[in-house]
């Protein structure tokens, strides 16, 4: 395996990767997230390039992370499981209480390794079905 580098990384730098992975069939833009400002965006660098990207969003202490992405080529090595299992280790650092996502709905069994639990929270976005996941925490 290749040397692994998960580091906080600027809002923008999540862009190409979103795009890439999640929409590469809509305008660039859509990937962008009006409040990307105020979120803590994490890079995994697999031999030095930027394979995967989240970004996390707290309203107190409950953290939200959107835009979860590995780049095809990278997926099935388990980067993914690194990255989230970093956010979820962040995120107790500040007491949190709950981490949840907009899952898609293909990825469940993905978050159910980690102890998410699917809620009856459901929504369609540009085709593609939706499900609130929650993981409580135990601090």
């Amino acid at each position: 395996m290749q040397e692994i580098q998960i580091e906080q990384i600027r809002p923008d730098l999540t862009w190409r990767v979103r795009h890439e992975v999640m929409y590469p069939d809509l305008p660039f833009d859509v990937i962008k997230l009006a409040n990307d400002d105020d979120g803590i965006h994490f890079g995994l660098f697999a031999g030095n390039k930027l394979t995967s990207v989240v970004s996390l969003f707290n309203k107190g202490n409950i953290y939200q992370f959107r835009k979860f992405a590995t780049l095809a080529e990278s997926q099935g090595k388990g980067y993914g499981s690194l990255l989230l299992n970093h956010i979820i280790n962040y995120v107790k650092t500040f007491d949190a209480v709950k981490l949840w996502c907009n899952a898609r709905v293909s990825a469940i069994p993905f978050y159910n390794k980690f102890g998410f639990i699917e809620t009856d929270k459901i929504s369609t976005s540009n085709g593609i079905d939706f499900v609130i996941m929650e993981l409580e925490l135990n601090n």
